[in-house]
């Protein structure tokens, strides 16, 4: 079941040192949501604090509540291996299980978590989150072969898939088409427009008209002088790329910097 997402005075640290600063916004369920902004401005930093995978770095940490529903993620006893299976997470680069089957990797998630899923049951999980990730047609008949067999753009969907199989509320994609080919762009572009019926989509990208394609609202951030990511601007995606509030996002979009 979609939830929305809402952050509030989220910062995030490495050791000492302060990555961004205060971000508040909340991310509407069923929406998918772009986080736009130049190399090094907490973009990533920030999506991998919703799922509190910021804090598996050494000396990492965050401050601040991320509400997904009326769950706080950072709540006391909230155990962070439970959040990261209802907020899946899909990284740049396509990262299957490599001595895993096309099966394999899918299934791996509900084993792990031990969700008790066999047989029949297993295979119609598996059947299910390939074809949310429009994959089955063209992996059907090959389940058993390795992972790696596939296309960088067939890897991709994989690993969405393998991130559906957790049945999710919420799924954060860190850049997951800078490292593919405009058609395999174009497929996981489509893709999420789909997956936003069900759940509720955040994506870092880069690629601005890849926001403007996908995106029902679009998060604008920006590090200072001092190097610390900020939220800059937030709103539905056509007003932030046609009409914003700060002239900052406005040099950002017509390419006067970044």
């Amino acid at each position: 079941m979609a939830e929305s997402v809402k952050a509030e005075e989220v910062s995030a640290w490495y050791g000492k040192k302060l990555a961004i600063r205060d971000v508040s916004v909340t991310m509407e369920a069923r929406n998918v949501t772009a986080i736009i902004g130049p190399s090094g401005c907490g973009k990533s930093t920030f999506l991998r604090s919703i799922n509190r995978l910021h804090e598996v770095i050494p000396g990492a940490r965050v401050g601040g509540d991320i509400w997904v529903g009326k769950e706080n993620v950072y709540g006391k006893g909230m155990d962070p291996v439970k959040v990261r299976a209802k907020i899946g997470m899909v990284f740049q680069r396509p990262n299957p299980f490599p001595t895993m089957s096309i099966y394999n990797n899918v299934a791996a998630g509900p084993r792990l978590h031990g969700r008790g899923i066999r047989g029949k049951d297993m295979d119609d999980l598996v059947e299910k989150s390939l074809k949310q990730a429009a994959l089955w047609d063209e992996v059907k008949d090959r389940l058993k072969t390795p992972s790696t067999g596939l296309s960088g753009g067939q890897q991709q969907r994989l690993c969405i898939a393998r991130a559906l199989a957790m049945k999710p509320d919420v799924i954060l994609l860190d850049e997951p088409a800078s490292a593919l080919d405009p058609i395999a762009t174009f497929k996981i572009e489509e893709l999420l427009l789909q997956l936003k019926q069900d759940y509720t989509v955040v994506i870092v990208t880069h690629n601005m008209q890849q926001a403007a394609r996908v995106a029902d609202n679009t998060a604008f951030m920006l590090a200072g002088n001092d190097l610390v990511g900020e939220l800059v601007e937030y709103g539905p995606t056509q007003k932030i790329f046609s009409n914003p509030d700060d002239p900052r996002t406005q040099d950002y979009i017509t390419g006067r910097f970044g």
